[in-house]
């Protein structure tokens, strides 16, 4: 039905046909390696193993776990386009469903994070935040045009403004004190990876080869981060506001909102399909009515939602070859820095 990639990876999308693979969707999601990428695409063992298996939660996003097929990892899902292509679509119906599945995301989140980390070796980091390290701290060969981005960033950035950004990246993966535990991470939550259904069924949150440990937050503002460089680069959600459509501040809060909320109280009202899950007078979805869910640093998940933002850079510069849209996005991710992310946190979530 559609195939589309980079350098990093290849995406193909299939309809299942009538009496094929038993399971919770009808459409298969490949994703194998692009033409600049080395070695198949495999989910680490350790990391797989700790997983829930939430079909029986109707209110959460499916944890849609890749099984090896060639050199690819296969995922079922209920959908045939991601929120990344809903997000594009003008019609209201099409932010209302993209609000749904956030939220969805957001309560498979909080039950992935709520699982120990048994004993023994922990899983490695996510495989973003290793790549975003190595290009910052000049530690490994890169891409010419990779190469060029660095040293322009070093440039834009100065010296002070790197070294910030790999301490939040150490601080990510290898936190310390009371109040940021490791747990497992989904490691690339985006709305690239959120698959709604497309009419029947349950949202799927594409999961595998990103998996990895760390500090909660990290999830939380990769998806942040992923919408708040949709309000930067998108002309139709920058004017979403006065078009009367769900704004990227809209769809964060119900994001946050769902992951705070116990999810006591949303009697399964939000299982699937486009009509799922409305929104209250203060942007959460119903049923998301407090802060009952596990904690978070606001200001780490702000910094956090910056890595993503410079990880697509860098990957788009090593993947996809130079462009000179890149020198705006050293501008926007320099104010990002400075910031420290504070626009992926709206003010009275936290």
């Amino acid at each position: 039905m559609a195939e589309y990639g980079t350098g990093l990876q290849v995406t193909r999308v299939h309809l299942v046909p009538d009496g094929g693979l038993g399971g919770t969707g009808d459409f298969l999601w490949w994703h194998g390696p692009g033409p600049r990428r080395v070695g198949s695409l495999r989910v680490p063992a350790r990391a797989a193993a700790l997983v829930p298996d939430l079909g029986p939660v109707a209110t959460a996003a499916l944890l849609a776990t890749g099984t090896p097929y060639g050199d690819g990892l296969l995922h079922r899902a209920a959908g045939s386009a991601s929120a990344a292509a809903w997000l594009r679509d003008p019609r209201p119906q099409a932010g209302r469903l993209v609000a749904h599945s956030l939220a969805a995301a957001a309560r498979a989140l909080r039950a992935l994070h709520g699982v120990s980390l048994p004993p023994g070796p922990q899983p490695l980091p996510p495989p973003g935040v290793r790549r975003l390290r190595e290009w910052a701290a000049g530690t490994a060969p890169l891409a010419p045009a990779a190469a060029r981005l660095r040293r322009r960033a070093r440039e834009v950035w100065g010296g002070d403004r790197t070294e910030r950004l790999l301490g939040w990246a150490d601080d990510a993966v290898r936190p310390s004190g009371p109040g940021a535990p490791v747990v497992p991470l989904h490691g690339w939550a985006s709305t690239g990876s959120l698959v709604p259904p497309r009419s029947r069924g349950r949202v799927a949150l594409l999961t595998g080869e990103d998996l990895g440990a760390g500090r909660r937050e990290l999830d939380l503002g990769w998806m942040l981060g992923d919408l708040v460089e949709l309000a930067w680069s998108s002309p139709l959600h920058r004017a979403a506001e006065s078009a009367g459509l769900l704004s990227v501040t809209d769809l964060q809060r119900v994001f946050l909102g769902a992951y705070e909320a116990d999810g006591s109280d949303t009697g399964g009202r939000e299982g699937g399909g486009h009509g799922g899950g409305g929104r209250d007078g203060a942007g959460r979805e119903r049923g998301d009515h407090g802060p009952a869910g596990p904690g978070y640093d606001p200001v780490a998940v702000g910094r956090c939602a910056v890595l993503r933002v410079v990880t697509h850079m860098r990957d788009f510069a090593t993947y996809c070859e130079w462009s000179d849209e890149l020198l705006d996005y050293l501008a926007f991710t320099a104010e990002l820095i400075d910031e420290e992310g504070r626009r992926a946190v709206p003010r009275g979530v936290s």
